[in-house]
């Protein structure tokens, strides 16, 4: 039997019709400051906090409901003599419902501006503390944090004067969910906060204890395969990337769809010229840069006219009409931009099921951290977002590279850093023209990339994400028509490989820098 209900809410959504329900049923409700008014004007009888306590809100409402009357009428089991006789003395009667949901902390955030003083002020201490309370003693007080939740709870209340056992476990359960993830919310906030205001890496950047703020966009059909079920969630501060990006046309995405996509976002974000991408199974199969978003999707194309069918193509530019009569050629499963001209819209959405995704992709290449799962635990690491000055590169073969082949060197190195490790990259003017990848050492992908080259191979260039501890990749790039190798360098066996290169007239260049990706 409920008789006494305590609703403080900042989202106001459907509480009126919430309380005036619970009214009807002859439950006394118990409000404050916000609230309180919002029932009032609405005809909603309420017994303002204060009265209950006997003591006023203070500190401009930062104390209201943290009272021994407000927690312990929620706390005290009632099924248990002892509970009963001293709240009983102590003047205390029972709260059977709290309908509570918290300060806007994520919304104070995000706007632009916002200080830390904002910011904490937004911080509710009693709201979860409230909910907290209810949550822990679910089995005698319902508890509802969700405004979604009002109508299940009234419905119960009418047919059953209560709410039964596994609802309530539900609802404790959510309200649990929802205070973890509101205090993540906030130590995301402060730990980032703390990181911009050290200078210097004094400790780790990484906490003791990691708490992470995802919040459900959708539940997807199914995962990897049909028999996996699977969501999507989204970083509560991710602007500009898969999870933030406005689908414009086309049927749902897939589990397999979203993480494709994030793959060719990710590499067409390391290019400032009209480039475009071409991914499968997360890996590029074609990428390219031209002198415009058409030239630099056909190069692209081009590099792969196979593989890229049923794939996913990224580009920088918004896309215009020319791109888009190119793009419709073939079957794609999405194509992702920062934007599309009315024209381009209309031509691609002939193509009913064809996913268009926008999303905003200025300055978006450092996305936060990259978390990997393992059994019994999670790794995380900084993103590869990591660069080097063309001044730092370091020629260690008699013959430097040309103009044109550093220039093909530094694209096929941007491009590299995304593809499987063991990977190796082979471009010309700019354009991919074979991959080897995922491969159990680095001779393999290497004739892989060669094979998919073919005559293409000549004069190209080479990148590997990793160092030769053999001679045999630059002799078989040697053998191929290969005029030039970008790669990290750090083997003990540089030596060979350098006079191997010398020997055949190629160029190598060392970065220092190594892109495995696993």
């Amino acid at each position: 039997m409920i008789r006494r209900a305590l609703i403080s809410v900042s989202d106001k959504t459907g509480v009126v019709d919430f309380a005036r329900g619970l009214l009807e049923m002859g439950v006394e409700i118990i409000s404050t400051g916000g609230t309180a008014k919002t029932l009032e004007e609405n005809g909603v009888k309420v017994t303002p906090v204060s009265e209950v306590t006997g003591f006023p809100e203070i500190l401009d409402g930062r104390v209201k409901t943290l009272h021994p009357k407000i927690h312990g009428a929620i706390l005290a089991i009632r099924n248990k003599d002892i509970h009963l006789k001293e709240i009983e003395e102590l003047g205390i009667q029972p709260i059977d419902l709290v309908a509570v949901n918290l300060y806007p902390f994520k919304q104070t955030i995000e706007k632009p501006g916002v200080t830390l003083d904002e910011a904490v002020e937004n911080i509710d201490i009693g709201g979860p503390a409230m909910l907290r309370s209810a949550a822990k003693n679910h089995e005698h007080v319902i508890v509802v944090c969700d405004p979604e939740d009002y109508p299940a709870v009234l419905e119960q209340l009418r047919k059953k004067g209560d709410v039964d056992g596994s609802f309530r476990r539900q609802l404790a359960l959510k309200a649990f969910e929802y205070t973890a993830h509101y205090d993540a919310v906030i130590s995301d906030y402060l730990r980032r906060t703390v990181e911009g205001e050290e200078k210097g890496r004094t400790q780790s950047i990484f906490p003791k204890n990691l708490t992470l703020a995802f919040e459900k966009l959708q539940d997807l059909r199914y995962g990897e395969n049909p028999h996996q079920m699977a969501a999507l969630y989204k970083d509560m501060r991710d602007t500009g990337t898969i999870a933030g990006a406005k689908q414009l046309s086309g049927k749902e995405l897939s589990f397999n769809n979203i993480n494709d996509a994030d793959a060719a976002l990710a590499l067409v974000l390391e290019f400032e010229e009209p480039c475009a991408v071409a991914v499968k199974h997360t890996n590029p199969c074609g990428a390219a840069c031209g002198a415009d978003l058409r030239e630099a999707y056909l190069k692209a194309y081009a590099a792969d006219p196979v593989s890229i069918f049923g794939g996913i193509v990224a580009l920088n530019r918004p896309v215009d009409a020319a791109t888009a009569e190119e793009l419709l050629k073939i079957f794609l499963e999405i194509v992702i931009a920062p934007g599309f001209n009315q024209d381009a819209l209309e031509i691609l959405k002939a193509r009913k099921n064809l996913r268009l995704l926008q999303v905003d992709m200025a300055g978006k290449k450092n996305r936060g951290w990259d978390l990997k799962r393992v059994s019994g635990g999670l790794l995380v690491q900084e993103p590869d977002v990591k660069d080097f000055d063309e001044k730092d590169l370091k020629v260690v073969t008699k013959r430097p590279p040309t103009e044109t082949e550093m220039r093909d060197l530094l694209f096929a190195w941007k491009v590299v850093k995304h593809v499987k490790s063991n990977a190796i990259v082979l471009a010309k003017d700019r354009t991919t023209v074979g991959m080897g990848m995922g491969q159990v050492n680095r001779i393999w992908p290497t004739r892989q990339s060669i094979a998919q080259a073919g005559e293409r191979a000549r004069g190209a260039v080479l990148a590997s994400d990793a160092f030769f501890p053999f001679p045999d990749v630059v002799e078989a790039a040697a053998a191929a028509g290969i005029t030039a190798i970008i790669q990290p360098g750090g083997s003990v066996r540089d030596e060979e490989s350098i006079r191997a290169a010398d020997e055949r007239g190629i160029a190598i260049v060392f970065t220092g820098v190594r892109h495995f990706k696993h």
